[in-house]
């Protein structure tokens, strides 16, 4: 499958800027260039429209961008004057875009999967809306995780909000805010049992990167 970038390509001097400028960006702070980090993209088709700077993947999308990892059905990505890129990822009638990135300077990683992502470059913000979830991994251990009708997550100062639906009706996984908050210092060996007496699954980060054949 080709890999598809998207137009117009920077020329060189731009490009040896833009690469200079990165690798000045101490470590600790690599993830928030996330934004600046070329996008790549793989799908089954690509519709290109130069005059609006959108271009509109579909059919098993996969999107990198830095530590950025998208998975959809459906992946729309526009770029305003100043370069900035949005995106808005939708999935399929079985299958939710996924989400995934790096958090800055630690071994943590957010991931979220909803009916419709959308990351806008300029805010550093990505948005999860139907059937939201949010998952937060410390290494390969599940941490945090939170569910609801809309979840808006700040890449800028590592916050996120959280909105349950109206109603029941217009999202029945999501009428009320649900969360699970491990402490920073807790024994991942020795967590509490979940409700029950049944322990919780060991979980890991999800990789379900490669498309569903």
């Amino acid at each position: 499958m080709p890999v598809i970038r998207p137009l117009p390509r920077p020329c060189p001097i731009v490009l040896l800027v833009a690469c200079l400028a990165v690798s000045c960006v101490p470590t600790a702070w690599a993830e928030r260039a996330d934004r600046f980090a070329p996008l790549q993209a793989e799908a089954d088709a690509l519709r290109y429209d130069d005059a609006r700077q959108t271009s509109v993947f579909s059919g098993r999308v996969l999107i990198s961008k830095g530590s950025i990892r998208i998975r959809a059905d459906q992946v729309e990505v526009r770029q305003d004057e100043q370069g900035h890129q949005f995106g808005v990822a939708s999935g399929s009638a079985s299958q939710r875009a996924f989400y995934r990135q790096k958090r800055e300077g630690v071994d943590e990683y957010i991931e979220g999967e909803a009916e419709r992502i959308e990351y806008d470059g300029r805010a550093d913000r990505v948005t999860f809306r139907g059937q939201a979830e949010l998952r937060r991994y410390r290494g390969t251990t599940l941490s945090d995780q939170t569910s609801g009708a809309v979840i808006v997550y700040d890449n800028r100062n590592d916050t996120f909000r959280v909105d349950g639906a109206a109603t029941a009706a217009a999202d029945p996984t999501g009428a009320r805010v649900r969360a699970i908050l491990t402490p920073r210092r807790a024994d991942p060996a020795a967590t509490e049992p979940a409700p029950g007496g049944v322990s919780a699954p060991a979980l890991t980060p999800s990789e379900r990167l490669e498309p569903r054949r």
